[in-house]
């Protein structure tokens, strides 16, 4: 077993930036592209850095136009710009808060605006904040991380709604921690069960329009938000818990959202894939 998987670090800002880690995650496509996604349009929230990067990159590859969302991390926004222009497809960064109803309907409308149409809508922003006394959980804490993990996903949904037509996917993050819990954070993993329950649900109410909505539950993943969210100590050992003895890298996981948005899904609705190191969960 590895003593340490990752140099000791912490950030204090959430969901914290890429540019900081070291190493920096592993986010560009390991295989070249084969036009899965030509022509669409995805809009990624939370695709300034880590799975959200890797995932914006590899649907570029295969022939997306990209709109990505962000809170205020300009510097890594600015550098998955650069790495889907380098991929040739056009892209659009919009900076706010997902968990604000009016921003997601703005970003919706503008991405609309500059490419014409939407395809794929991936749910992907989230925080998570450790606590270890639940008799001193912080309420507001626990609404601010509804509002970012959960409610963005209605919010966004809702307004990516009247664009998508038959053909077009929804792609939500859950996590390991919606199947067997975590006890430090309690309300992030509350969070990632409700958009389990969400795929489940928007996949029967939508599949008579023609779209399909899934999801991936990523395991112990080599992001920003570890150290904006652990000790220095924990992150060091980011990833050991795994059967696979290691974080994950965001390029591991993309591939799974290019494959639900793709025609290689289309008998694929209401579903979740584990990307998550070789620990066995229901699904």
């Amino acid at each position: 077993m590895n003593d340490r998987l990752h140099p000791p670090q912490q950030q204090d800002h959430q969901p914290g930036d890429e540019h900081q880690m070291q190493p920096e995650p592993d986010c560009l496509p390991r295989h070249p592209g084969s036009g899965r996604l030509q022509d669409r349009v995805a809009l990624i929230s939370g695709g300034d850095s880590g799975i959200g990067r890797a995932v914006a990159l590899a649907m570029a590859r295969e022939g997306a136009a990209i709109a990505i969302l962000y809170l205020d991390e300009a510097a890594d926004a600015e550098e998955t710009c650069r790495l889907v222009e380098s991929e040739g497809r056009p892209v659009l960064a919009l900076a706010g808060d997902v968990g604000d109803e009016g921003f997601c309907r703005e970003a919706v409308r503008q991405t609309v605006e500059r490419f014409g149409r939407l395809d794929v809508l991936v749910n992907n922003a989230a925080e998570q904040h450790e606590t270890d006394d639940l008799a001193a959980f912080d309420t507001v804490q626990l609404e601010r991380t509804f509002r970012t993990n959960i409610f963005s996903c209605f919010y966004l949904t809702k307004a990516a709604l009247p664009h998508l037509r038959p053909g077009s996917a929804i792609v939500n993050s859950t996590s390991v921690t919606a199947y067997q819990g975590h006890k430090t954070l309690v309300d992030y993993a509350s969070t990632k069960g409700a958009i389990v329950a969400l795929t489940r649900s928007l996949a029967q109410a939508l599949v008579d329009k023609g779209i399909r909505v899934n999801a991936v539950a990523p395991g112990p993943i080599w992001t920003p938000l570890i150290p904006a969210s652990f000790d220095a100590e924990k992150v060091a050992h980011h990833g050991q818990s795994a059967p696979m003895d290691r974080a994950g890298q965001p390029n591991e996981v993309a591939p799974s959202y290019v494959f639900l948005a793709s025609e290689d899904a289309s008998y694929m609705s209401g579903q979740v894939l584990h990307p998550n190191g070789g620990r066995i969960v229901g699904s």
